[in-house]
């Protein structure tokens, strides 16, 4: 037995788009660039016990790797 299927009118319509809230594509630029900037000055962070920079976020990812974490 088949079931009859039925589309609404707007969804044939090959020109209706949907558009995004600005926010939805500013969000995430402004979060990785914060997160950048945290990462390249350590200073801003205000993280004094742990070790800073990007060299040991890059040793802590290729230790990762290494032992297959992922």
């Amino acid at each position: 037995m088949s079931a009859a299927s039925r589309r609404s009118p707007s969804a044939k319509d090959p020109r209706r788009r949907t558009r995004l809230p600005w926010w939805a594509p500013a969000l995430p630029v402004v979060s990785f660039t914060v997160l950048l900037v945290l990462t390249v000055s350590p200073a801003a962070a205000r993280a004094a016990s742990a070790p800073q920079g990007l060299p040991p976020l890059l040793e802590l990812l290729a230790g990762l790797l290494r032992a297959g974490a992922w």
